[in-house]
C-alpha cells in the first residue's frame, strides 16, 4: 500500500494482506448507528451485496445485530471478517480480556477476525495493557489479528515496543478534508494498514468541491464514489456506512466500476482539499477520550 498523494496502481487490489499473514477486503461496512431490526435488516442487505467485512464496537450497543446480520445472510463464517473495539473503560488488562469474551458472547460467535482497541485514552495510560489483553487474547484463539484506532505515531510505538506485535490496522478519521498524510507515512513505515472511518466526511462531505464534482463528471460516478476510489487509490481501506441498498451496492462499485480510476492530478487535487481543522469533532488522539 501507499501513502502518498499520487495514486496507486488505477486498478486496487481486491483485498489487503496484513502484516500478520491475514487478509482484508478492500471495501468494509461501518455498523454504527445501526441497531435493532432495521439494522440487522441493513447489514444482512449489505453482505448480500458483497461486503465482507462488518465493522463494530462495543461502544455501538449493536454486536448483537451485527451476529444476527451473520448467520441471517447465509455466507459462510470463513469468508467474513467481524472487528469490534475495547472501550475505555475496559483498559485493564483483565477487562480487556473480559471485554472481548464480552463481545464474542453478544456477537454469538467463537472468535472476532479483529480486535482493536477503540481510543489510547492515554491520560489513563492503560492501552499498552489492553493492547497486550489482545495479544494474548490472539494466543488463546479468541482473536484472528490485533489492532487499533485512532492511535498516534507514538501510541503505535509504545504497544509495539512493549510486545513485539505491530497491529495490523489502525482505524483513523480520515477523508477529503483531513487526509492524515504523515500518519499514512509512519503506517507504511511500521508495516500497518490505514483503516479510514467516515470516509466520506459525514455532513461535511465536499461532494460540491470543484475537484471531487469534477472528477464525478469526467468519469460518469457519484461524488461518493469518487471519494471512495481515492481511498482505494491512496492504499486505504475505506468502512462507508449506509443503510439503503442501492448506496450500498454504489459504495461498493468503485472496485469495479470506475474505469482507469483516478488520474494523478485528480487524486492530488482532492488530498489538497486537506485542512488542519478539518476534523468532523475534536477528535485528537492526544486530548479526546471515550470510556
Amino acid at each position: 500500500m501507499t501513502t502518498s498523494t499520487s495514486p496507486a496502481p488505477a486498478t486496487p487490489p481486491a483485498e489487503h494482506t496484513l502484516n500478520d499473514g491475514t487478509s482484508l477486503p478492500a471495501v468494509g461496512f461501518g455498523t454504527y448507528p445501526l441497531k435493532g431490526e432495521d439494522g440487522i435488516r441493513a447489514m444482512t442487505t449489505a453482505l448480500e451485496s458483497g461486503y465482507r467485512l462488518l465493522d463494530t464496537a462495543v461502544n455501538y450497543e449493536n454486536e448483537a445485530e451485527v451476529g444476527e446480520a451473520v448467520r441471517r445472510s447465509g455466507v459462510p463464517r470463513d469468508e467474513l471478517v467481524v472487528q469490534t473495539k475495547v472501550p475505555g473503560r475496559d483498559h485493564a488488562y483483565d477487562r480487556a480480556l473480559a471485554s472481548v469474551e464480552g463481545s464474542l458472547e453478544r456477537l454469538g460467535l467463537d472468535h472476532v477476525d479483529v480486535a482493536i482497541i477503540h481510543w489510547p485514552n492515554p491520560s489513563r495510560g492503560l492501552y499498552v495493557e489492553a493492547y497486550r489483553a489482545l495479544v494474548a487474547c490472539r494466543e488463546r484463539g479468541l482473536v484472528r489479528s490485533v489492532g487499533v484506532s485512532n492511535f498516534t505515531e507514538a501510541h503505535l510505538r509504545d504497544v509495539v515496543d512493549a510486545t513485539g506485535v505491530v497491529p495490523v490496522v489502525n482505524q483513523v478519521e480520515m477523508h477529503p478534508l483531513f487526509p492524515q498524510e504523515a500518519l499514512r507515512r509512519v503506517h507504511e513505515r511500521l508495516g500497518v494498514l490505514t483503516e479510514a472511518w467516515s470516509p466520506l466526511g459525514k455532513r461535511s462531505a465536499p461532494f460540491g468541491a470543484d475537484p471531487v464534482a469534477a472528477a464525478a463528471e469526467a468519469h460518469g460516478v457519484t461524488p461518493a464514489q469518487v471519494i471512495l476510489r481515492w481511498h482505494l487509490q491512496l492504499g486505504s481501506l475505506p468502512l462507508p456506512k449506509s443503510g439503503d441498498a442501492e448506496r450500498q451496492r454504489a459504495n461498493l462499485d468503485v472496485l469495479d466500476g470506475f474505469g482507469e480510476g483516478l488520474t494523478a492530478e485528480e487524486m492530488d487535487a482532492i488530498t489538497a482539499l486537506g485542512r488542519p481543522d478539518g476534523r468532523l469533532f475534536g477528535g485528537d488522539p492526544e486530548t479526546h477520550e471515550e470510556m
